[in-house]
């Protein structure tokens, strides 16, 4: 296949983003098992990029490294995911606060317009993927506005362990109505140019997500597979 005459860390790079996809998507559920063999011939590389992609993913968080059965992907519990948004909440709030000192013109805010705009219509629509698509696209962009390539890496690694407990949970959590609410006083604090507002609308949009998304993994166990 193509993979398989491109340089070696481009072939891991691929075998990672395309593992990592599986998982995001669903493709891999949670406590499902894959051997490197398995990985590779899939995915037409050779097996030493694909143990290279699953070390990063161990490494994330993602999964868990088990000798001569691959790697297995682990669930997302209640601790991890106060964890994690802990930390999101920081340094998402921070983001917020750049971007509303930039005080960015019309032009830079139509995507987060937009994505709230969208999030209305799914929710009214009773379109539940539809509404969290929007939700994942207005949070990525009001980081990349802030324009720090670091902040940006972090939070998306952050993110991405994040989507796993939210899809596997959207529809035991009630409609985001107040969600929709809190992205809408979010854009409009940055359009204003009040920082301290951006921050604090953010940190108390994640506060509450963190909590409701906490107490659904405790209700189920601790954990979801």
């Amino acid at each position: 296949m193509a993979q398989a005459t491109q340089p070696k860390a481009t072939q891991a790079d691929y075998a990672y983003g395309e593992l990592k996809r599986m998982m995001l998507d669903g493709t891999l559920q949670f406590g499902a098992q894959m051997l490197e063999a398995e990985a590779a011939t899939r995915l037409g590389v050779s097996r030493t990029p694909v143990r290279e992609a699953m070390i990063r993913l161990q490494q994330e968080g993602m999964v868990e490294l088990r000798p001569r059965h691959g790697m297995r992907v682990l669930p997302v519990s209640a601790d991890d995911m106060r964890d994690i948004y802990d930390v999101l909440t920081a340094l998402e709030g921070k983001a917020a606060e750049l971007v509303a000192q930039k005080r960015p013109d019309e032009a830079a805010l139509a995507g987060l317009w937009d994505a709230v705009d969208q999030m209305e219509r799914a929710l009214a629509a009773e379109d539940l993927d539809g509404w969290a698509d929007a939700d994942e696209r207005f949070h990525m962009l009001l980081i990349e506005l802030t324009d720090n390539a670091r902040l940006v890496s972090m939070v998306n690694q952050l993110r991405d362990q994040a989507h796993r407990a939210r899809m596997a949970t959207l529809r035991l959590r009630p409609p985001p109505e107040a969600s929709n609410r809190e992205h809408r006083a979010l854009v409009e604090a940055i359009a204003s140019g009040n920082p301290a507002e951006a921050r604090r609308t953010h940190e108390e949009h994640r506060h509450r997500a963190k909590a409701l998304l906490v107490n659904i993994l405790q209700n189920l166990g601790g954990s979801y597979m």
